[in-house]
């Protein structure tokens, strides 16, 4: 286990290292974007055990239910959050889908303690956003309006999609379908906050930190309803890092 958590500490380091290499970034093509590094194929925890919600707390409006051994969200918008243990460095496997480009969801990590209601989530997590229709702050892979996403290479809808999110320290590194699409370090600087429903600036994401998942269905103009469905939440640990 010493010589798997040295790897993927190695990994990460590399990782990070050909972000800040890549200058080319800034302009947030898909072809500037940094390769994957390989991940290890043990030592994952699954978080969801595709039957019911063991382990997991609904707080705010609408609920994720249980769609053919699948998480689907259901309604707008409240937080599915993991409530047995916190995580600190770690890497966040999410395989998910939507049924629509449109359809509104996210991944909170750094969640500073046990949520009384979503936007105690929202003001004390960061949440990496999964939306494909919106501006680089608002994006599939941004942490949502605070750190900026080069466009994501997300399938159509109805597709899985993989997000993988590396928690190191003050850093949080995004991938969708292998491609490195966000880098975030934590107290650099940020936009200002533009509207109520964006998160508090000023609040501290601890190291150690709950996870969770965002029902926000939307009803769109042709009357169709979006969701969001989720395969497999597990978490590999970098370092001896839950608690």
């Amino acid at each position: 286990m010493k010589v798997l958590t040295r790897l993927c500490k190695s990994l990460l380091i590399i990782s990070m290292g050909c972000f800040f290499a890549n200058a080319a970034f800034s302009a947030t093509t898909s072809a500037t974007l940094s390769t994957e590094p390989n991940l290890p194929l043990d030592g994952w925890q699954q978080l969801f055990n595709g039957k019911d919600l063991t382990g997991w707390q609904h707080v705010g409006k609408g609920k994720f239910i249980i769609d053919h051994g699948y998480l689907r969200s259901d309604g707008n918008m409240g937080v599915l959050w993991y409530n047995k243990q916190t995580f600190g460095d770690c890497v966040i496997r999410v395989v998910y889908k939507v049924n629509d480009p449109s359809a509104n969801s996210g991944v909170f990590v750094r969640i500073a303690h046990a949520p009384k209601d979503q936007w105690d989530v929202v003001n004390n997590g960061y949440e990496v956003q999964i939306k494909d229709t919106e501006d680089a702050y608002h994006r599939t892979g941004a942490i949502y309006s605070m750190g900026k996403a080069a466009p994501a290479p997300t399938n159509p809808a109805g597709e899985w999609n993989t997000m993988e999110i590396f928690l190191s320290g003050e850093s949080i590194i995004v991938y969708v379908n292998g491609s490195m699409v966000t880098q975030f370090t934590s107290g650099q600087a940020v936009p200002p906050q533009k509207v109520s429903t964006e998160p508090n600036r000023s609040n501290t994401r601890p190291a150690y930190g709950y996870i969770g998942l965002q029902n926000e269905d939307d009803k769109l103009k042709s009357g169709k309803i979006t969701h969001v469905w989720f395969k497999s939440v597990s978490i590999l640990p970098l370092s001896n890092s839950t608690s």
